[in-house]
C-alpha cells in the first residue's frame, strides 16, 4: 500500500511506503491529510502519563516545504505498463483488447525512419498488427492510427505509476484529470 504525498500546495510529489509516511508524521512536517486513514503505529510508552504513542497515517498528505522544482515542467517516463494503462489496453490498428503479454510498444515513426522514443510518438499494438507494421509508417503499412497518442498530465502519470491506488486517492488525482484524458472513458 502507497501514500500519496503531496507539496503544501496540494501537487503530487511521490508515492511513498508507509514507513515513509511515518517518518514525515514524526518529523512533523505533515501541514494536512485527507482520506482515510489507512494504518496506526504504535510506539512506546510515556514514562510519566503511561500512554502508548500512536501515528494515524491517512491516505494522501501533504508536507510542509516547497518542491524545488515545478512538477508541471517534469515529463513522464515512459514505460509499457504506462503506455498500456494509457491506451486501455487496446490496440491502436485493430481495436482489440488485450492482456499485457500481448501487446508491444509500437513506434509511430520507426527507428529504421528516425522514430524517437517518446510518448507522442508510440502507441499500444498487439504483437500481429505490430508485425505487420514493421518498419513502416502507418501510411506506408495501409493501417490508419485509431487514436492519437499523448502526452499524460502530472495528475495522470501519478494514476499510471501506481496499479493498486486506494478509492479515495482515484477520486482525488481524477478530480485534476484533464476533460480530454483516455483514463476518464
Amino acid at each position: 500500500m502507497k501514500v500519496l504525498k503531496l507539496s503544501g500546495q496540494g501537487l503530487p510529489q511521490s508515492w511513498i511506503s508507509l514507513e515513509q509516511a511515518v517518518t514525515h508524521y514524526a518529523a512533523g512536517e505533515v501541514r494536512w491529510e485527507i482520506g482515510a486513514q489507512v494504518a496506526l503505529f504504535r510506539g512506546g510508552h510515556n514514562a510519566v502519563t503511561g500512554e502508548q504513542s500512536q501515528i494515524a497515517v491517512s491516505s494522501i498528505i501533504g508536507t510542509r516545504g516547497v518542491p524545488h522544482i515545478n512538477p508541471f515542467d517534469l515529463r513522464p517516463s515512459l514505460t509499457n505498463a504506462k503506455l498500456f494503462t494509457r491506451d486501455r489496453n487496446i490496440c491502436a490498428y485493430c481495436g482489440g483488447r488485450f492482456h499485457e503479454e500481448d501487446l508491444t510498444r509500437e513506434h509511430i515513426v520507426p527507428f529504421a525512419s528516425r522514430g524517437l522514443n517518446h510518448w507522442m510518438n508510440v502507441v499500444t499494438a498487439c504483437r500481429a498488427c505490430n508485425h505487420r507494421k514493421g518498419p513502416r509508417t502507418p501510411e506506408q503499412a495501409h493501417m490508419p492510427l485509431l487514436y492519437t497518442p499523448y502526452v499524460p498530465s502530472l495528475w495522470e502519470d501519478f494514476i499510471l505509476r501506481n496499479r493498486r491506488i486506494l478509492a479515495d486517492q482515484m477520486e482525488f488525482l481524477m478530480a485534476h484529470v484533464p476533460k480530454s484524458s483516455r483514463l476518464l472513458s
